[in-house]
C-alpha cells in the first residue's frame, strides 16, 4: 500500500466515521442536559459538526487528487450542508423551547432538506474522487470498511426517516446503490453497500415510528 493510498483510505474513514458519530447528536439522552438560555449541551457541540464532518471530507479530496469539476460539485454540497445543518440548528434550539409550526417548518422541513442535500452532493463527490482506487489490500481493512458502509447507511435512513426526508432518501439510497453496483471493482462496492443498508433500514425506522 502506497503512502497515498493509506491517506486515502484513512481519511474516508475517519469522513464515514463522523458522518455516523456526529449525525447521531440528537440521539443522546435530554441533550447532555441544559446549557443556560433554554439550550443544550449537545446544541453547542452541534456547532462543530460541519467541521467535523467536512474537514475530513475535504482532506480526502484534495488527498486523492479530485478534479476541478468533482472540488466545484463538493463546493456547492459544503455550502448546502453548512447552510441546512445552520437552519436546523438554530430552529431546533428554538423548538424545543417554543415549539411552534414555524420551528417545525424551518428544522424538519426546510433545514432537514438542504442540509441533507449537501450530504449527497458530498458522498457523490467522494465517490466520484475514489472511483478508480482499489479496495483496502487486507481482510482487515475490508472489514472495516464495510462496516463503516454499513453505518453510515444506516444513518442516512435514521436521519431521513426522522427528518420527513424518508422517500428522496430511500431514492438517493437506490441512486447510490445503483451507481456502487456499477464500480464495484473499487470503493463503489462500499457505496453500494451503504445504500442497501438504507434502503432496509428506512422502511424498518418507518415501521417502528
Amino acid at each position: 500500500m502506497t503512502a497515498e493510498r493509506g491517506r486515502v483510505d484513512r481519511l474516508l474513514a475517519l469522513t464515514a466515521l463522523s458522518y455516523a458519530a456526529c449525525h447521531h447528536l440528537g440521539a443522546l439522552p435530554e441533550g447532555l442536559g441544559q446549557a443556560g438560555r433554554g439550550t443544550h449541551v449537545t446544541d453547542w457541540i452541534d456547532l462543530l459538526l460541519p467541521f467535523l464532518v467536512l474537514g475530513p471530507a475535504l482532506a480526502t479530496l484534495a488527498a486523492a487528487r479530485a478534479s476541478r469539476a468533482t472540488w466545484a460539485a463538493a463546493a456547492v454540497g459544503s455550502m448546502l450542508y453548512a447552510s441546512g445543518h445552520g437552519i436546523h440548528l438554530a430552529a431546533n434550539s428554538i423548538g424545543n423551547v417554543a415549539p411552534g409550526e414555524t420551528a417545525h417548518l424551518w428544522d424538519e422541513q426546510v433545514g432537514h432538506w438542504i442540509w441533507y442535500a449537501g450530504v449527497a452532493v458530498v458522498a457523490g463527490a467522494l465517490a466520484a474522487a475514489t472511483r478508480d482506487r482499489p479496495l483496502p489490500g487486507t481482510r482487515r481493512g475490508l472489514v472495516v470498511a464495510v462496516l463503516l458502509a454499513v453505518a453510515v447507511g444506516s444513518t442516512w435512513a435514521t436521519n431521513a426517516t426522522g427528518g420527513e426526508f424518508s422517500w428522496p432518501g430511500l431514492g438517493l439510497a437506490a441512486l447510490a446503490s445503483t451507481w456502487g453496483v456499477r464500480h464495484r471493482h473499487g470503493p463503489g462496492l462500499l457505496l453500494a453497500v451503504a445504500g442497501a443498508a438504507a434502503l432496509v433500514v428506512v422502511p424498518v425506522s418507518l415501521a417502528v415510528v
